[in-house]
């Protein structure tokens, strides 16, 4: 069997802490790991590392690497120039397959941000789905319904197969009245986005119901690397799976999901399924209450008082404050959409790094000023930037700078420039931390502005 694990996305409706570049499941949102290293060890306890891919855009390929180079090195991350949403996604991780293997395994494609504890169960699931993919269906999970939700897609089933059903038809994402009327129904699921074929039975369906994705393919070549040209892709449609081959297919059968499920697709979700105290509150951080019921309140820095509210999300982070309630908790990508060109939806301030974090003190046009701590005896990567010049001051500690195959010692208080495209290094392999100010300056400020000739995390 063969994993494909989809890891793009923005987790817009968990703004304000998750980001534009660093989404959901990225995040550690219920315990030590993240969403996306949870769904890697759930395929792992049933398929081998390197038959696992994750596919994810360029500006995250980094990140989804480094966490998962941290459970087994084995891991293929494939990147995709830009976002095409999830058909051409899953279609490529397909042609992966295809060229690397050349065999007609089965396939199980799961999104990287939904939380599932019941492990064991998921894996009874996959066992049964298995049944059916191997007679050629293309097997979705379904999630039987617990309550009228509104902000997911339903499967309407019909006859019974020998451990499923066969599917009449998807829906889109219900009014409440609607929703109501699907669970009272009994024949109507979730579409949780978690479904397993052949390889062979889900190209052959892309060649016939998605012939514009599956055209581009033999273009793709793996042979090098992983990650995929732009101008192999830019021809793409950009369309999800259910659009493109789901709702067309005569092939699609459902199984119910055994395990729990939740996609933490929302700030209500996330309340769902954390640990209340006596009033129905969710408390993280540093927040002081007084006659607060059934609320989610998030502090990540300051103190958070609140008094006399029932039924709210109130969330604070570095640089921004979010606050619903609770029943409207799916608006926040409202919010999001209305802030998009901020940088509060695209960064959090600190941002944290293998080989330790920095934080956006102010930014402008073509400028952007951070402060970087690096830990002891790490280093960063060897690199260059096509856009941008850079100029250290050292506040603490000594920094050891590779600056154009040059090696220079500079202690607190001293300064280096950095011009552009000059390849350096900011090395710290000293016992105590070191921190700078590193002031930016160029055409084009951002983190994708990076060329890796050599990095001991793994990066590229």
């Amino acid at each position: 069997m063969k994993g494909i694990i989809l890891a793009g996305g923005s987790g817009s409706r968990l703004w304000p802490l998750s980001r534009d570049m660093y989404p959901k499941q990225l995040l550690s949102l219920d315990g030590n790991t993240s969403l996306l290293q949870s769904t890697f060890k759930r395929l792992n306890s049933i398929i081998d590392a390197e038959d696992i891919l994750s596919i994810t855009n360029i500006k995250h390929f980094p990140d989804v690497k480094l966490q998962l180079n941290q459970i087994d090195t084995k891991n293929v991350v494939i990147a995709e120039p830009l976002g095409k949403n999830t058909a051409p996604a899953i279609a490529c991780s397909l042609e992966y397959f295809k060229q690397r293997d050349k065999a007609d395994d089965i396939v199980l494609i799961v999104p990287s941000d939904h939380l599932v504890m019941d492990t064991n169960a998921f894996i009874e699931t996959v066992k049964d789905a298995k049944l059916l993919a191997d007679e050629g269906y293309i097997v979705t999970f379904g999630i039987k319904p617990s309550y009228p939700e509104t902000g997911y897609g339903y499967i309407k089933t019909s006859e019974n197969l020998k451990c499923g059903y066969k599917v009449e038809k998807f829906v889109e994402k219900p009014d409440y009245d609607t929703a109501k009327t699907y669970l009272a129904d009994g024949n109507y699921y979730w579409n949780g986005g978690i479904f397993m074929a052949k390889i062979s039975v889900l190209l052959e369906e892309f060649a016939s119901l998605a012939p514009d994705i599956f055209a581009n393919l033999k273009y793709l070549d793996f042979s090098e690397n992983t990650k995929i040209e732009y101008s192999n892709y830019e021809n793409m449609p950009s369309i999800s799976i259910d659009y493109a081959i789901m709702e067309k297919s005569s092939k699609i059968a459902l199984i119910k999901l055994k395990s729990d499920w939740n996609d933490l697709g929302s700030w209500q979700s996330l309340y769902n399924v954390k640990e209340k105290d006596a009033d129905g509150n969710v408390l993280t951080g540093k927040v002081v209450t007084n006659d607060v019921k059934n609320s989610f309140i998030y502090s990540q820095k300051e103190l958070v008082a609140v008094s006399g509210l029932e039924d709210i999300i109130l969330v604070e982070t570095e640089d921004a404050i979010m606050a619903c309630k609770r029943d409207k908790s799916q608006d926040v990508k409202k919010l999001y959409d209305k802030l998009k060109e901020s940088n509060t939806t695209k960064l959090h301030k600190t941002v944290f790094r293998p080989w330790g974090y920095y934080t956006c003190m102010n930014s402008g046009e073509g400028y952007l000023t951070k402060t970087i701590c690096v830990l002891p005896k790490q280093k960063l990567s060897i690199q260059s930037h096509n856009y941008r010049s850079e100029h250290w001051v050292v506040l603490e500690g000594k920094a050891f700078i590779i600056l154009n195959d040059k090696e220079y010692i500079v202690e607190a208080g001293g300064s280096i420039d950095i011009p552009l495209k000059a390849i350096h290094s900011l090395q710290n392999p000293y016992d105590t931390e070191l921190k700078i100010i590193e002031v930016q300056m160029g055409s084009y400020i951002s983190e994708d502005d990076i060329i890796r000739y050599n990095d001991i995390y793994g990066r590229v």
